[in-house]
């Protein structure tokens, strides 16, 4: 882990404003959760994991000045921190396992078979609607965690398109805010892994088959 710089400025403060509502919302679905910084020259890379999603979510900001930075912090700490256009880098934390377990940096192609913003939409709220339904069906005595779960796996494992994406990482981006109407987005592989880009942020998925998220290590420097 590289040494921590103290304070980091970013390119205009829509940057700081930006990763304020992801770190928000990541927050939102877990009040410990932790990120991972990365910086290197002009760019830094936050990477956090919604739990309820089981996918690496991915934000990115302009910097106005080149540093190196590679530190996991935690998220709520990191949120206090931001003021205007400057932020204070938190202590470092123990991470998670995730965290120190990212996709590759290189290596990405774009694949087909992607649908457009507006059908992938309705297709998480076509999800979210029959998830509802199937569990206002469900008979008391199966009305079980396990059985919600189970539900669950089922409908946000379905794949988008013709694409191996799953639907729970069109779910992710939507929620976290990624996934906005008429933007322009992408699906991309390398290896296992497939990453939905937009350009307010990504989400990374290995698909391995076992309707899970894995994690390779990913080599640095």
């Amino acid at each position: 882990m590289s040494v921590p710089v103290q304070s980091l400025h970013f390119a205009d403060a829509r940057e700081a404003e930006d990763l304020a509502a992801f770190l928000a919302r990541l927050i939102h679905y877990d009040r410990a959760a932790a990120v991972r910084l990365q910086a290197g020259g002009g760019a830094l890379a936050v990477f956090g994991r919604p739990p309820s999603f089981e996918v690496l979510a991915i934000r990115t900001a302009r910097l106005g000045d080149p540093v190196e930075l590679d530190v996991t912090v935690s998220a709520g700490e990191l949120l206090e921190s931001l003021e205007g256009a400057e932020f204070s880098v938190p202590a470092p934390v123990t991470g998670p396992p995730w965290a120190g377990l990212l996709p590759p940096r290189g290596g990405w192609r774009e694949l087909p078979g992607l649908p457009e913003v507006t059908a992938m939409r309705g297709a998480v709220a076509a999800a979210v609607a029959e998830f509802r339904t199937r569990d206002e069906q469900l008979p008391a005595e199966r009305r079980t965690r396990a059985e919600r779960d189970r539900i669950g796996r089922e409908i946000w494992s379905r794949t988008v398109g013709t694409t191996g994406l799953p639907l729970r990482a069109v779910h992710a981006a939507q929620s976290l805010g990624f996934l906005r109407p008429d933007v322009p987005v992408a699906l991309l592989s390398t290896g296992a892994w497939l990453r939905l880009r937009t350009p307010f942020g990504s989400i990374a998925v290995r698909t391995n088959g076992l309707g899970g998220l894995s994690v390779t290590p990913t080599r640095h420097g």
